[in-house]
């Protein structure tokens, strides 16, 4: 894969010359979709309301809650916290299964495991 670097006026730096504080850092660059997946996911959780929902469902005795259960705990209206449930879903943070007319909701342990290597990448290796 090639590195292109510029210089601090945007032009492209001559890669021979190496002006860099620590010459030998190797630039790993997680694959830009993969970036772009993670910064999604970080997305939908940076909001107050979100992360109320997720530690809602984490601490829901089943483990899994219905949205008419998290209208009446945050006092929100259904489609709010219906876009809020989507957006979760749609970046992997959530499960969702539909049962009659109502959706429950889980957490999606996978996607919650990815959040975390990206904010502790220690954890990655373990």
């Amino acid at each position: 894969m090639a590195v292109t670097t510029y210089g601090a006026s945007g032009a492209l730096a001559d890669e021979a010359k190496t002006d860099a504080c620590t010459p030998a850092l190797a630039c790993l660059l997680i694959d830009r979709d993969e970036a772009e997946r993670l910064a999604a996911m970080l997305k939908a959780i940076a909001d107050p309301t979100r992360l109320q929902i997720l530690r809602i469902i984490e601490g829901a005795p089943a483990g899994e809650v219905c949205v008419c259960d998290l209208t009446e705990c945050l006092g929100f209206r259904q489609p709010t916290i219906s876009h809020h449930l989507k957006v979760m879903s749609e970046a992997g943070l959530l499960n969702r299964e539909r049962r009659g007319t109502w959706v429950w909701y889980s957490l999606n342990l996978d996607g919650l495991r990815r959040v975390r290597e990206i904010l502790d990448p220690a954890t990655a290796a373990s």
